[in-house]
């Protein structure tokens, strides 16, 4: 006989949970499971909300469950109390739905001990210890966006980072968030010229620059991802894109020979954390200045390629100071020839010679953008 729906889906759930704490990474284990689900809509929404969610939550469940745990967990029995814990308190689920369905799906070895906890965690109110506990962040991201930002917009941010959000489709079709489609706008691309797009994947900023009539030059170090960009530039019909698996570091292209050049470099992406619920987990302090490094790298070699007038854009999906204001200021420094241009409007906020995007301003993406130009005469 079939599971009920609210059992079957909680048990997808759980699997995916197991196999995020064992390495995978949420979107990928989450596609898989479904894709192999047969559940209908509506259940692959609650999976995915389920997942996503006690993902984000991790750390604030896990308070909520150890204070009623009289020995350390294992891993299969603290991911199932993870997902009660979530559906009781960030859902609101009636408890006896929460827990006698979560416990359907533990471990059979430790189901009556799921049960008797749960029932505690429904029953008792709730003091988080600090705001890193209560927000479900590693204590150095709190720490990093309060000093960077100031108390108010890094825990406003963190806080929106919180929350699911849907991410709007471009008129082409393609999905892709406000803030980004707006990078893309930022780059100013013209019919017949020529952009080079050092950090193509995933392939929307490329196929947008397409649109245009600009005939892309597009890199990405992993071969992997770029097929991805194939992809998307194929199903698009963007015909103006030439690819080539590329260190950004070190471009096949001749230097001087462009008219803009887009840098949406890697980072720590701590103003996507939204979309990507386990990268919290994944990110270690010492990422932040590794990162800039690589920035400051790519944005070396996407000079060597700029023309006299042409525009440099510099894009990162994260709000730390080193990668946005820092990064600003060494190229203020090491690039003199370039001078700023304006940025964009409100709610994009002033941020050194460039402009940044907070979370909490648009219900969407975090976002520092930079726009140089360099001088005819270089």
């Amino acid at each position: 006989m079939p599971e009920p729906a609210g059992v079957e889906a909680r048990r997808l759930a759980y699997r995916a949970l197991l196999r995020i704490d064992g390495g995978d990474r949420a979107n990928v284990a989450l596609a898989e499971l479904l894709g192999a689900s047969g559940l209908a809509e509506r259940d692959r929404a609650f999976v995915t909300e389920l997942v996503y969610g006690t993902t984000r939550m991790r750390r604030a469940c896990d308070f909520l469950v150890e204070r009623f745990s009289l020995r350390p967990l294992d891993a299969p029995t603290l991911a199932a109390l993870r997902l009660g814990a979530y559906q009781l308190h960030f859902l609101g689920t009636p408890a006896h739905a929460a827990v006698s369905a979560t416990v359907e799906v533990a471990p059979r070895r430790s189901r009556g001990l799921v049960n008797a906890i749960l029932r505690r965690v429904a029953g008792a109110p709730v003091s988080w210890p600090d705001a890193a506990t209560r927000l479900s962040y590693p204590d150095w991201v709190v720490e990093r966006l309060v000093a960077d930002l100031g108390e108010a917009d890094g825990i406003a941010a963190l806080e929106q980072m919180n929350q699911a959000v849907s991410v709007p489709a471009r008129p082409d079709g393609y999905v892709q968030g406000a803030a980004s489609q707006e990078v893309t706008q930022a780059v100013g691309a013209q019919a017949g010229e020529r952009v080079a797009d050092l950090c193509a994947a995933p392939g929307g900023k490329t196929s947008g620059l397409a649109a245009t009539g600009a005939t892309v030059a597009a890199t990405d170090v992993d071969a992997a991802r770029l097929e991805v960009v194939a992809g998307v530039v194929r199903d698009l019909g963007a015909t103006s894109v030439v690819l080539a698996v590329a260190d950004g570091r070190a471009p096949p292209w001749r230097q001087g020979s462009f008219d803009r050049v887009l840098v949406d470099a890697p980072c720590t992406g701590l103003g996507v954390l939204h979309r990507r619920p386990d990268a919290r987990w994944r990110r270690r302090p010492d990422d932040v200045a590794r990162l800039a490094d690589l920035q400051r790298q790519l944005l070396d070699a996407a000079v060597a390629l700029l023309g006299p007038g042409a525009t440099l854009v510099y894009s990162v999906c994260t709000l730390t100071a080193e990668e946005t204001l820092g990064v600003d200021d060494w190229l203020a420094a090491a690039h003199p020839e370039l001078a700023p241009l304006a940025p964009p409007r409100p709610p994009w906020r002033p941020h050194g010679r460039g402009a940044l995007l907070l979370p909490q301003d648009t219900g969407s993406d975090g976002m520092a953008l930079l726009r140089l130009r360099k001088d005819v005469a270089a």
